[in-house]
């Protein structure tokens, strides 16, 4: 009885250690954000001057420049690996899919948050202001089309650090009849610092498809790829064991960078309120319900799953800088098909903006109500068009969507300078936001996947070697290199 009892309580500490060891990441990001959180709490008090601040925040720094390091690379790899082994019709029929959804997805969030901020009106406190003259700001026309011109990038060398935006030059002329100059603007080409992600999506979009269609020629550029985009993954593995210093470092500059938290909470929990019960609906029940409907598996299980991957979006507010993380976790943690999270996922990335929309509707008719303007319902469609097509080009960078806003309270003829009154607390909004975000990449890739293997499409030996990634590991640690199957060494 002292043998099997003893038996039974060895089992149960090796049980506690595989689970300790499996989560070591996750808990130690968890201890992160709250000491994070804590120390910036603390240091407050000593009214620290901004390059104090600087030095604190250099280790997040690092966090995020090594993540967006990775991005470039893992989008196109992955990307041209996925759809190489994919064949046409397939690419097809999943690339649909994937589409509707995310605009499926997105167009619900931002008619939630409509919902919310018409309801709860937290602008209507505010006494209302003056407008001020503003200096001339992006048209939606012009957003529109350099939208569409940079997924055809005339140069992808260039695509990969710089965009293509249209500027304006102010012009002057004299009116002929009452001799007062007059202002006008001239639009011209011009670029804009950072990544053409739509641009690289639609050349590894379409050199993955051409590879699938060389058949057995293509076979050689096949491996290279899968094999490049493994080597990647690997480096990912690398900076996510830094990730929880990063993050400590970064929440806790963040919170020493902004204003008095008591002040900007007496000024704007209303609106902060609505943004946040539109995102933890959106997140917590439209998201999940949707995917138990049509996949009739648990999806709070599922969400666990990828949870390393929704906290390092809220410590590094970026989605395409958690991309190489939340392919790992849908891959090893949920066993997601990697054909599908290869395809799905660099493009989420860059399109599916859920809480980036939400919270620009509501930002923008919080806007509205601080000024006094009544909105029609012409006016709330142009917001739910706008703000759809200004989340889909969207970058996956910090404050991306104060960015893109800027486009709506233009097409509603709102002052653009009153975006400075939500500011103070963007830095917290926006990592809220690009969690969902990132909950929707991951919740789609899970509802295509389970479409694929419905239609029987998936390399289920190479998902099979996926899911047995760290066994294999370990068989390689405990036999010292030897006796282990050279190919599936090579395949991971």
């Amino acid at each position: 009885m002292d043998k099997a009892e003893q038996h039974k309580n060895k089992c149960s500490g090796e049980t506690c250690k595989q689970i300790l060891k499996k989560n070591a990441l996750l808990m130690f990001t968890i201890i992160a954000i709250a000491a994070g959180i804590l120390m910036g709490a603390l240091l407050r008090s000593y009214n620290l001057d901004s390059k104090s601040i600087e030095y604190i925040s250099f280790p997040g720094e690092l966090l995020v420049r090594a993540l967006k390091l990775l991005v470039l690379p893992l989008i196109a790899t992955s990307m041209i690996s996925s759809c190489a082994s994919l064949d046409t019709a397939t690419s097809g029929k999943i690339g649909w899919r994937v589409v509707a959804y995310y605009m499926g997805t997105t167009f619900l969030a931002i008619i939630l948050g409509i919902v919310l901020v018409v309801s709860i009106q937290p602008g209507v406190q505010f006494n209302q202001t003056e407008d001020d003259g503003y200096e001339r700001t992006k048209e939606a026309g012009d957003t529109i089309m350099d939208l569409i011109r940079n997924f055809v990038p005339d140069n992808i060398i260039t695509a990969c650090f710089s965009l293509y935006v249209t500027e304006y030059d102010a012009k002057i002329r004299r009116d002929e009849k009452t001799g007062t100059e007059i202002k006008y603007y001239v639009s011209k080409p011009g670029s804009s610092s950072g990544m053409n992600v739509l641009g690289v999506l639609t050349f590894s979009l379409l050199l993955g498809i051409i590879i699938s269609k060389q058949k057995a020629n293509g076979e050689i550029l096949q491996r290279f790829f899968r094999s490049l985009n493994n080597a990647f993954m690997s480096m990912v593995l690398l900076v996510m064991w830094y990730m929880p210093i990063g993050v400590m470092f970064l929440i806790a500059g963040k919170l020493l960078a902004s204003e008095s938290l008591t002040t900007l909470f007496n000024v704007l929990w209303k609106y902060m309120l609505t943004v946040l019960l539109g995102l933890a609906i959106h997140g917590l029940i439209f998201l999940p319900l949707l995917f138990l409907i049509i996949t009739r598996t648990n999806p709070f299980k599922y969400i666990y799953g990828i949870l390393e991957a929704l906290l390092t979006a809220f410590g590094t507010a970026s989605s395409s800088a958690t991309m190489p993380l939340t392919i790992r976790c849908l891959e090893d943690n949920n066993h997601v098909l990697p054909e599908v999270v290869r395809f799905t996922i660099p493009i989420g990335a860059t399109i599916n903006m859920d809480g980036t929309a939400l919270y620009e509707a509501v930002a923008s008719i919080f806007i509205a109500q601080y000024t006094g303007m009544s909105l029609g319902f012409g006016q709330i469609v142009i917001i739910s068009l706008t703000a759809t097509l200004a989340s889909i080009g969207a970058a996956g960078i910090p404050s991306a969507g104060i960015v893109t806003m800027v486009i709506i309270l233009n097409a509603l003829d709102l002052p653009v300078e009153h975006i400075a009154l939500i500011l103070p607390i963007d830095w917290f909004l926006d990592r809220c936001r690009t969690a969902i975000n990132v909950l929707g990449d991951s919740i789609g890739a899970g509802i295509i996947d389970k479409y694929t293997r419905s239609i029987g499409i998936g390399d289920t030996n190479h998902e099979k070697l996926v899911n047995n990634r760290q066994s294999v590991y370990e068989d390689i640690e405990s036999n010292g290199g030897k006796d282990i199957n050279l190919q599936i060494v090579s395949e991971l």
